[in-house]
């Protein structure tokens, strides 16, 4: 199933969704349904002038709404989406600048939560301390063959996606788990590697300063470990973020 989505591209909306408020403000009414800017206060430990505010920017940008309520004095909010999406493949400068702030503050939010897990994982049951954690492994792939492996690795996910939508569909023992999909270039960009044919070359001359063997990189993870997978469309597909 194909899970309800916003996509950003306006580089106001961007810089607008890049608070780590909002993105948790987003992931709570995305997780417990509509609820008063009073009520979201309480459960995230902010004031609630403060949550008001930020809700209202968050429905500028199309992220949130009000809902229906039987009080007239504080209706509540709710999520426009279960997801939101944003392209990081833009040539605008300004756009690109956005993605980034916005990217930023989304690798904050991961950080932190797996620093609060790490914390607690020790009570962690041992059936479920054998299945998360980190793991990496390199690839060498074309930037095609890149998006196809995310593309497989999106249609598996997608097979659980009715169990966000409908927990009776939740089987008995189920958790929720954050599977977080960072796909990171070892190197930069190589350098142009000069024409041999070309007047001046040196065809047979040492590797261009900055090229490295094909080295081994810095992983796989510890064995058994959970592997490195996106979670729910881009994040905000996860609750804070795609």
């Amino acid at each position: 199933m194909s899970l309800p989505e916003v996509k950003l591209s306006d580089p106001k909306a961007l810089r607008g969704y890049a608070h780590p408020l909002r993105m948790a403000l987003i992931g709570l009414l995305r997780q417990q349904g509509p609820m008063t800017a009073t009520q979201a206060a309480e459960r995230l430990g902010e004031s609630v002038p403060n949550c008001s505010f930020h809700l209202r920017q968050l429905a500028k940008y199309g992220l949130a709404e009000r809902a229906p309520g039987a009080d007239a004095r504080e209706r509540p909010w709710r999520a426009t989406a279960l997801n939101t999406s944003w392209d990081d493949a833009s040539d605008d400068p300004g756009t690109r600048a956005a993605v980034d702030e916005l990217n930023a503050v989304q690798l904050a939010l991961y950080t932190r939560r797996a620093e609060e897990f790490l914390a607690r994982r020790a009570d962690e049951p041992t059936a479920w301390r054998a299945v998360t954690g980190f793991s990496d492994r390199p690839l060498h792939v074309t930037a095609d063959e890149l998006a196809r492996l995310t593309e497989r690795v999106e249609a598996l996910l997608a097979e659980y996606d009715d169990r966000i939508t409908d927990p009776a569909r939740r089987p008995a023992g189920s958790r929720k788990v954050s599977l977080i999909h960072l796909a990171l270039l070892a190197d930069p960009p190589p350098a142009e590697t000069p024409d041999p044919a070309a007047p001046g070359s040196a065809a047979d001359g040492p590797d261009r300063p900055g090229s490295t063997a094909d080295a081994p990189a810095d992983g796989p993870g510890r064995p058994g470990s959970a592997a490195g997978v996106p979670a729910d469309g881009r994040p905000g597909g996860e609750d804070v973020a795609r």
